[in-house]
């Protein structure tokens, strides 16, 4: 490839029609950040712009070249956008929600984490992240059903079942975790802190099951 010696634009010359240009700029534009060269990326984001204003794709892939350099404001700002340009765009309120979490605002990250998750209940990203912040607020009844309908379509996600088995004991529904960990754990048998919560747990249970016998 030697467009990056010709300016980066060599695609946009070429006898493409506007879909098709636009298709191509995105590609690049997602290649060039992925070898983390944002003003090339930048270059050909705002050149998908140009073809066609009403998708949100280009405002996304700005939007995330913004938050990994730490320019906050100028995120919040692409992502907004997109979300105004596509109002159904998951990716556009993911992003919101992570500039709302990286500055603390974790009322409003919770919030677009969660219409994220309804447009598109498989965001990983999202789900993780909603996570996050409700361990941040102390909330955590909504992320409990997210994490659960994620997992009826991915029942071998170990991780996100380790997730969901530690939100089970903070809501204490200690059967329900001890269901979940024991899964984790014969999915991936070295996950140390999963046997080790597990453990705790059926110590727990047992405690109260002999409690429970001597109070009767």
């Amino acid at each position: 490839m030697d467009w990056k010696q010709t300016g980066h634009d060599a695609p946009a010359r070429v006898g493409l029609n506007a879909p098709r240009r636009y298709d191509v700029m995105i590609e690049m534009g997602d290649c060039y950040a992925g070898l983390d060269d944002a003003p090339a990326a930048r270059r050909y984001y705002r050149q998908a712009m140009a073809l066609d204003p009403a998708r949100a794709k280009p405002h996304i892939g700005l939007g995330v070249l913004a938050l990994q350099a730490g320019r906050s404001a100028e995120a919040l700002e692409a992502f907004t956008q997109a979300a105004r340009t596509e109002p159904d765009c998951a990716e556009a309120y993911g992003g919101l929600a992570m500039v709302h979490q990286q500055q603390g605002r974790y009322a409003e990250a919770f919030e677009m984490y969660l219409t994220c998750l309804e447009l598109d209940a498989d965001n990983l990203t999202a789900l993780l992240g909603l996570f996050q912040t409700s361990c941040q607020m102390g909330t955590f009844a909504k992320v409990i059903h997210f994490l659960e309908v994620y997992l009826d379509r991915h029942p071998d996600d170990a991780s996100v079942l380790f997730c969901l088995a530690s939100l089970y004991v903070k809501e204490d529904r200690l059967h329900d975790a001890r269901d979940a960990l024991r899964r984790t754990v014969a999915m991936e048998p070295d996950k140390s802190e999963a046997a080790e919560l597990l453990r705790d747990l059926e110590r727990r249970l047992a405690a109260d099951e002999t409690a429970g016998v001597l109070n009767r």
